[in-house]
């Protein structure tokens, strides 16, 4: 990712810039003024993380947040999710999209409100939840934004689609809302918006890319079969070990010779299991793989190659066809979360109005996994948008600057935003970029 050089600290935000921008004089005090209870929020939110299929807590405290706020609100959409509406007169629909689940790390931050939660996932097996990902962040930003909105409806026209989404962490809770109406039983969107927090920039800045921003993903189990016996007499088997080490160094070259090199792809053996005792050749070999790819053509080829190669490997050995490889993509298809070009330059006008050129800043992708890309898949064609949020603390960005220390990234036990400065750039940022979309003549 490109990392600034030169950034701004927003603490304060500036009445006569948001003036341009959205004709709102009083966004900076009505942000402040929430502050303080944001921070409450956050706080709970951190404190009581619950992991993917399970945030019953948190949706319901979602759905009186905007019940409170005058949304018209459904719950139990696709699960745990929580669809509220806002009608302000005719114009655009927006949507504004949150997630809501943690993971299950332990919280190794040393805050002062640190999760001490052990909890049961959704398969009842006991582990700790963490907000390791920021989405207790995201949440906050989210309902500061929709507080603000509506606090200044005056300035805007159109219908607000908040959701707060169960189960991104393990790429359900968008197909679930989807397959459950979400398209249907509300408001067509004429733009879908989210933030996702960044680990690696510093508060006051926005990232943008107006293209694929973060790669699609799946994974892919590998049954490899053999003929087991004796490891003293390995010319009487064929061995699945063997075979299956054949495959991991031969998986290498589909990156770096069958997809064309402008196309990023990564092909990883994360898991392999097989044998039971020193002296005994399996008859079976397990593997576990993620890719990422940032097309659905670069995706098959992928998943060719993986059949190709695996099975080429086993009839090279001798198996007949019923011991060949079995070769099984998950059901938890990912795809590309691919920003509307058009959308995001659109949205980072007000946004470079506001923080400055140079506070909005034009990322590299990421092969990382968000779900956030299936609301821009479906028959009805909506333009998304998703853009990082700095949340890297001004002091220890500049020491990593200047001194190279690291920063704990997303998914780590000691990952956690500056709230203050993040909370306020994300809210401003987002609610004066929804009320210039709002207000934009087509």
């Amino acid at each position: 990712m490109k990392r600034p050089v030169l950034f701004i600290l927003l603490t304060s935000l500036s009445i006569s810039l948001l003036s341009q921008t959205t004709g709102v004089k009083n966004i900076t005090s009505t942000v402040n003024n929430q502050l303080e209870e944001a921070r409450r929020t956050y706080i709970d939110l951190h404190q009581n993380p619950e992991l993917s299929f399970m945030e019953f807590e948190t949706a319901k405290k979602m759905a009186k947040n905007l019940k409170d706020m005058g949304f018209e609100v459904t719950s139990n959409v696709g699960g745990n999710g929580v669809v509220g509406v806002f009608k302000n007169g005719k114009g655009k629909t927006l949507l504004l999209r949150t997630d809501m689940d943690a993971l299950p790390i332990k919280e190794n931050t040393g805050l002062p409100f640190a999760s001490q939660i052990m909890t049961k996932d959704f398969e009842g097996v006991e582990a700790p939840a963490m907000h390791a990902c920021g989405h207790d962040i995201h949440m906050t930003t989210w309902l500061g934004t929709l507080k603000t909105l509506v606090k200044l409806k005056k300035e805007w026209q159109g219908t607000i689609v908040a959701i707060a989404q169960p189960a991104e962490e393990v790429s359900g809770g968008s197909n679930a809302m989807i397959a459950d109406g979400l398209f249907k039983r509300f408001p067509k969107p004429d733009y879908a918006l989210a933030y996702h927090v960044s680990a690696e920039l510093p508060v006051g800045t926005i990232g943008y890319y107006p293209g694929a921003i973060f790669a699609g993903v799946n994974s892919i189990d590998i049954q490899v079969f053999g003929q087991g016996g004796h490891g003293a007499m390995p010319h009487t088997t064929i061995d699945p070990i063997v075979l299956a080490s054949r495959m991991v160094l031969d998986f290498q070259t589909i990156v770096s010779r069958e997809i064309n090199p402008v196309h990023p792809a990564v092909v990883t053996v994360g898991s392999i299991h097989g044998g039971t005792k020193h002296n005994i050749i399996p008859d079976q070999v397990d593997m576990q793989l993620t890719v990422r790819f940032f097309s659905d053509e670069t995706y098959q080829k992928i998943l060719s190659a993986l059949q190709r190669i695996s099975r080429g490997i086993a009839i090279s050995a001798g198996l007949p066809e019923e011991k060949w490889p079995i070769v099984k993509a998950s059901n938890q298809f990912t795809p590309p979360v691919k920003n509307n070009s058009d959308l995001v330059l659109e949205a980072i006008k007000p946004m470079k109005q506001l923080l400055g050129n140079e506070n909005v800043i034009q990322v590299e992708p990421l092969t990382v996994g968000e779900d956030f890309g299936k609301y821009g898949r479906t028959e009805e064609n909506i333009p998304i948008a998703l853009f990082w949020l700095g949340g890297v603390n001004k002091a220890k960005y500049q020491d990593h600057l200047e001194n190279g220390t690291l920063l704990p990234g997303l998914h780590n036990s000691a990952f956690y935003p500056d709230f203050d400065p993040t909370y306020k750039t994300g809210v401003a940022t987002m609610a004066t970029t929804m009320i210039h979309l709002f207000n934009k003549k087509d």
